[in-house]
């Protein structure tokens, strides 16, 4: 029998996770083609000479045991002298933590760090908790006036809640007041989208922030009068509110980058340097993608099997041979993105918290980002990638931080030259009080285009690309940009981990993929009665589909 190709284009999280999944549990030939030189997609860690950028901020943290599982399979957590029980809690339990070797950073590359997750927001000058709470530093910075405004324009939301939610404004103001919501949530959002928040879909929200609200902040902050391994059990905790994490001691890339060489060692296939420019079909089934060398502009094609995509909509559709019928193409055409660059500056020194030095950073500053929620500066966040893993940073001595900026690629941020760029970057951390441009040792720039989906331009509309996309038999659609969907790696990994279950069980179910990170909740939540430990591999997934 002629052994099957699955044809997977895009390598990072999503594509990288089916390969490895496809090797694992078939004799399924994958080969993975990758646009650019490195892995990982918006998941990848860019290397400066040993000071490592972690584009976006990337914790290692699922409800799904599954996820869980596959990333301490790949890299084990570190050794950790645990505080009654909490860290086996956050890794699954005393049992599944036994399986599971202990190894040294400070001598082993290749783990998972257990860190602790601490963000704030930057609003007038002051440092407030993330998520909101009604602590004694919050009310003292805020004022006993403000506060009381606050609650009354929250309890305002709750007896006379907009309905219909017909914008991301909608959303937020029932669920925060709209006080809170115009103070601490409009000016980043609008940072990040480029748009008011009254033009974007409220579906944003049921993605990133579906269960956040004050209710749950006041509920979660009652819980953490209790014990702490209590607290630390964090599956019913909502992902916003999570208080610690695992993280690969070299950032993101690394987990992608560990998971490539196993798929090579595998026996599949990860081409670098490898676009695809389109898709032939018969009208039913794909049968081979035209792939670029993005060095030599040599082209050929790839017959296959099975072709999962995360590519994004927009460019699959418009490769398509023969091409997509002319409303589903309008759709796909009309569909926006929202880019990034980041600019990362090594310091010796910051002015949050009084001045801190490097060595005095995880004790005055631990903050992993903070968001700025400051008028008058471009930038929407801060990472301090020392708090993330020191290992991060080649010299102890500094502090790397990185800045992010959100544009749209052809504006006028995203076309400034590198050094301009940075020269803004330091001239806003100067104006914010936060670096002092005599600090600054070296200046890196990052540029990451089609990083967030938008939830605007023709994204209404999008089920009529949906729908034809899934009458393809062998072709499933998995990943942030493949789904235009704003998921977290593990909703990607997840989409592809279960398009490989439909595909290797026969089912060609599409529904389930398409459920990976709705209202539903799926696969953050056990059916009654259920295993603490998921079967492996396609149980799990159906069991939490029901």
């Amino acid at each position: 029998m002629t052994q099957r190709t699955a044809i997977i284009i895009g390598g990072g999280p999503g594509g990288l996770t089916a390969a490895y999944e496809l090797l694992r549990r078939s004799d399924v030939h994958p080969i993975v083609l990758e646009a650019t030189d490195t892995v990982g997609g918006i998941s990848q860690t860019a290397n400066f000479g040993g000071n490592r950028i972690d584009i976006g901020g990337h914790r290692f943290f699922s409800k799904s045991d599954r996820v869980m599982r596959w990333w301490l399979d790949i890299l084990p957590p570190q050794a950790w002298e645990d505080d009654g029980g909490a860290v086996d809690v956050l890794l699954g339990g005393p049992e599944r933590a036994a399986r599971y070797p202990r190894p040294d950073p400070e001598t082993t590359d290749e783990t998972m760090l257990i860190r602790s997750r601490v963000s704030r927001i930057l609003y007038g000058g002051k440092l407030f908790s993330y998520p909101l709470s009604l602590s004694v530093d919050t009310v003292l910075k805020m004022g006993l006036f403000a506060t009381a405004r606050h609650v009354l324009s929250y309890l305002k939301s709750v007896a006379f809640p907009r309905r219909p939610e017909k914008s991301l404004e909608d959303f937020l103001i029932n669920r925060f007041g709209y006080s809170l919501y115009s103070r601490f949530f409009r000016e980043y959002t609008e940072k990040v989208w480029g748009v008011p928040c009254t033009d974007i879909s409220p579906e944003w929200g049921a993605q990133r922030i579906k269960g956040l609200s004050i209710r749950k902040v006041l509920a979660h902050a009652a819980k953490r009068l209790l014990p702490r391994k209590a607290d630390l059990a964090q599956r019913n905790v909502e992902t916003s509110l999570i208080e610690r994490f695992l993280y690969p001691k070299f950032g993101p890339g690394q987990m992608w980058e560990v998971v490539t060489d196993k798929v090579r060692a595998m026996g599949g296939e990860v081409r670098m340097n490898t676009a695809v420019t389109g898709l032939v079909h018969d009208g039913k089934r794909v049968t081979g993608a035209i792939v670029r060398d993005t060095r030599t502009g040599a082209e050929s094609r790839l017959d296959g099997d099975l072709f999962i995509s995360t590519m994004p909509v927009k460019a699959l559709i418009e490769g398509l041979d023969p091409p997509a019928p002319e409303a589903v193409k309008a759709v796909a055409g009309g569909l926006l993105y929202r880019d990034f660059r980041t600019a990362g500056l090594l310091v010796d020194r910051l002015e949050l918290g009084g001045g801190v030095t490097a060595r005095e950073l995880s004790q005055k500053v631990p903050d992993n980002w903070i968001y700025i929620q400051e008028p008058g500066v471009k930038v929407g966040r801060l990472q301090i990638f020392n708090n993330w893993s020191p290992y991060m940073v080649r010299d102890p001595n500094t502090i790397l931080i990185g800045l992010e900026y959100f544009c749209t690629v052809g504006d006028p941020l995203w076309e400034l030259d590198d050094a301009t760029f940075l020269d803004l970057a330091v001239a806003e951390m100067d104006k914010l009080k936060i670096v002092r441009p005599t600090s600054v040792l070296d200046r890196y720039s990052v540029r990451m285009p089609k990083a967030y989906p938008a939830y605007f331009g023709t994204y209404d509309s999008f089920p009529q690309v949906r729908d034809y996309v899934d009458g393809f038999d062998n072709l499933y659609l998995v990943g942030r940009n493949g789904m235009h969907r704003y998921n977290n790696q593990d909703h990607s990994m997840l989409a592809a981990m279960t398009a490989v279950d439909s595909y290797l069980t026969g089912t060609g179910d599409k529904e389930r993929v398409w459920s990976v990170n709705t209202e539903q909740d799926y696969h953050e939540e056990k059916a009654a009665g259920s295993s603490d430990d998921d079967p492996d591999p396609g149980e799990a997934t159906a069991r939490a589909a029901e």
